[in-house]
């Protein structure tokens, strides 16, 4: 895979990080409205289990967001070490 290929596919990866960290968003947004929605329903068992759910899915929030910034700098280092910009104005 040549060096611009490979630029691609690190943008087409981030991406795809940046939708995963908009899942992952949404979901903490209907975990929390299922959550308001019982407060007026009281069933025990949402009251227990969705906390921890909550929880889970903010952890990998983190863990993406954490990622998506990680190999973003490995890509902007890539794009550099290869003198990529150069290329482009080319």
């Amino acid at each position: 895979m040549e060096k611009r290929e490979k630029l691609e596919m690190m943008d087409k990866i981030l991406r795809e990080l940046d939708d995963l960290k908009n899942s992952q968003t949404s979901v903490l947004k209907k975990i929390s409205k299922i959550e308001a929605d019982n407060i007026n329903l009281g069933v025990g068992l949402l009251e227990k289990r969705l906390p921890d759910m909550w929880q889970n899915v903010d952890n990998n929030l983190s863990l993406v967001s954490t990622l998506e910034e990680e190999f973003q700098a490995h890509r902007d280092k890539f794009y550099s070490d290869n003198n990529l910009g150069a290329v482009e104005e080319g």
